[in-house]
């Protein structure tokens, strides 16, 4: 999308308009004087040029009610004291007269345009308001993030007029939706997303970074952290956003990283949900197991031996299903992990307690919350506490294998696991550092 021809004459055209607009009303009061004047005199005529001072200056501001307020002085000087049809003044109460008309003018104008100044600055932040609270109500009816992404787009597309798109991920940028759609990022693009998502700071066109690019990129904050970074650009390769538009741009970003802060909230309550109800599944099999299982092929066992000491014709038959049903066993007992009891018990790491089996996290005694992958990466290095496991397996066991070369996602929750469980997570005594390998936690 473009922006408007010529921006700078459009506004000088307006405020020759405006002016034109303040001379004419002192034009008008000065034909109702004329026609006063012969009739009652020249004293009430002076009161005649302060409404078009004040209708200057309700209408286009401070400036042309200035000029309203010297032309009126003028027109005033220039017909109604003596000598007529000039500037010169040759009563000392005329002079008096057109001095007063000039500062009651004067005042008036200010005071109008003052009003006039609050006024636009009241309607301007109601209109930004209704913007926020319209753009955050569309954001509510959406229930994944990628459906916020492309509202976003659609509505910052729509308020700026320029194009528009959300790229989130590092440490190499991702596309997550785009208006018009089949819009794409060059090099230089991708690399502006990436200094944003990095440092948080505007990236691209018309910024003080990386100017080859065609796009100008806002972070999308919550809580300190980036979760994404917003694009947009004009078409006629113009600034997207003007210093006026950013406070709004601003608002809206925030109202999108809540919104996007919602949305990851609810999917790790559903990935919670989903966990549990997978453990209980998998508690009630082990239990089914247990219970029906286990009893059976003890019996097995216990007549196959009966056979054996009797003295059965089949030896090795007998000797075969006794083996074969005792290997039985221990696969079961193995799944029930009821060997060894004592891996069953907490593992404490300098004043944490991590509980694999009942899946909770302690400091000091008192309860830690994790979500969901910082617990899938704290349980996979207490599974295998001691060793060094690293960023590939991290990755494969929290994200799955689709995601083991996205270090950057690792890092960023090994550094909220640290915040929460370290005493000093600038000195990390908990969770190790193995540099340009991996991670393992300290025994």
């Amino acid at each position: 999308m473009t922006n408007s021809a010529h921006p700078d004459q459009a506004s000088l055209l307006r405020g020759v308009e405006h002016l034109a607009g303040a001379l004419a009303l002192v034009a008008l009061a000065t034909l109702v004087g004329l026609w006063i004047a012969p009739r009652w005199g020249a004293s009430p005529v002076d009161m005649i040029y302060l409404p078009a001072v004040l209708a200057s200056a309700a209408l286009w501001g401070i400036g042309p009610a200035l000029a309203a307020a010297v032309a009126a002085t003028l027109a005033y000087n220039y017909f109604f004291t003596a000598p007529f049809h000039t500037l010169r003044i040759d009563s000392a109460a005329d002079i008096v007269t057109v001095a007063v008309l000039f500062i009651v003018a004067l005042v008036t104008s200010q005071l109008a345009a003052g009003i006039r100044k609050q006024a636009e600055v009241a309607a301007a932040h109601a209109s930004r308001n209704a913007t926020i609270a319209g753009f955050a109500g569309r954001l509510l009816s959406c229930s994944t993030e990628k459906e916020l992404a492309r509202i976003a787009c659609e509505e910052l597309r729509r308020l700026f007029r320029c194009n528009a798109v959300l790229v989130s991920g590092l440490p190499e940028p991702q596309l997550l939706a785009a208006a018009p759609e089949g819009n794409r990022l060059t090099p230089s693009d991708v690399a502006a997303a990436a200094l944003t998502l990095e440092s948080g700071t505007p990236a691209g066109r018309a910024t003080t970074q990386i100017q080859p690019a065609e796009w100008q990129f806002h972070a999308v904050r919550s809580s300190g952290a980036v979760l994404a970074a917003a694009g947009l650009a004009r078409d006629d390769g113009e600034p997207p956003v003007t210093e006026e538009q950013l406070p709004l741009l601003g608002s809206l970003l925030d109202q999108l990283a809540l919104a996007l802060e919602r949305a990851r909230l609810e999917r790790e309550t559903r990935e919670i949900g989903s966990l549990r109800e997978r453990e209980q599944i998998r508690s009630a099999l082990l239990a089914s197991i247990g219970k029906d299982f286990e009893p059976r092929l003890s019996t097995i066992l216990a007549a196959s031996r009966e056979q054996r000491r009797k003295g059965a014709e089949n030896k090795e038959y007998v000797s075969t299903v006794e083996a074969e049903t005792a290997k039985m066993q221990r696969y079961i007992s193995g799944l029930l992990e009821l060997d060894p009891p004592e891996e069953q018990k907490p593992l404490q790491v300098g004043g944490v307690t991590i509980d694999i089996f009942s899946r909770s996290v302690s400091k000091d005694g008192k309860s830690i919350h994790l979500t969901p992958k910082e617990y899938l990466v704290l349980s996979e290095l207490a599974k295998h506490r001691g060793r060094v496991l690293t960023h590939a397996q991290l990755l494969r066991a929290a994200w799955g294998p689709a995601q083991e070369n996205q270090t950057e996602y690792l890092r960023v929750t090994v550094r909220a696991l640290r915040q929460k469980l370290e005493r000093d997570p600038a000195r990390p005594a908990i969770i190790m550092n193995e540099p340009a390998v991996g991670y393992r936690l300290a025994v």
